[in-house]
């Protein structure tokens, strides 16, 4: 893994878009030709932990697994909140450098998982308080053939998702972290409080705000 010019590069890594509301980056694979291709190839069946320890006793291909690993939910994490693929990205890649650098110093009081999605969560959330995300275009409903049997249900539902998209980007930053790693991510409150940093009571009850806070927003539109 190489750190500089504040990008992180490994084996081949491009971030994966994961869905149809998100612009598909090209598709990539690690390069085969690279020197430390086996030895990333050799760590790629070891758990987490023992990703963990070996990188601290200094086979840094070990990160490179993990990100391996990791990357597509640290994107989606990046892109929940800032809905476009390139500011996603550089988000991401941001995480994993922050990681890097922390990862000598992880506790192993969550699993690797819960504890980039808690670095994601802090890297969204300072970024949206100092640059308003710019809400990607929905032009799903232009793309669609109108000639297909189902066009009309497509339409009605990329505007429904274009809706909600814009409801979400309204609620207060806790309520809208709490309400992508629930809805989006499928975490569990446990998680959601590790994540952000609170206990699991305050996870659920900003679970209910935020979704309270959405039906309001939703119903004035």
């Amino acid at each position: 893994m190489n750190v500089s010019g504040g990008a992180v590069r490994v084996a081949g890594w491009k971030v994966p878009a994961w869905d149809r509301g998100m612009t598909k980056p090209e598709a990539s694979a690690p390069d085969a030709a690279r020197p430390d291709a086996g030895r990333i190839d050799a760590l790629t069946g070891a758990d987490d932990a023992t990703l963990i320890e070996a990188f601290r006793a200094g086979t840094r291909e070990a990160f490179d697994v993990i990100v391996i690993r990791h990357q597509r939910q640290v994107y989606q994490v990046c892109y929940r909140f800032m809905h476009n693929h390139e500011d996603a990205a550089d988000l991401a890649q941001d995480v994993f450098i922050r990681a890097f650098k922390a990862l000598a110093r992880f506790k192993g009081d969550a699993s690797i998982g819960t504890w980039l999605y808690r670095i994601a969560v802090n890297a969204c959330l300072n970024r949206v308080a100092v640059k308003k995300p710019a809400v990607a275009p929905i032009d799903d409903a232009a793309r669609l053939d109108a000639r297909a049997p189902n066009a009309l249900d497509g339409v009605i539902e990329a505007e429904r998702a274009a809706t909600i998209r814009r409801a979400i980007e309204q609620l207060p930053p806790k309520q809208r972290a709490t309400l992508t790693l629930r809805i989006y991510q499928e975490c569990s409150h446990e998680e959601i409080a590790s994540a952000l940093g609170t206990t699991v009571g305050a996870a659920k009850a900003n679970l209910f705000h935020a979704l309270a806070s959405l039906r309001k927003i939703l119903g004035r539109s």
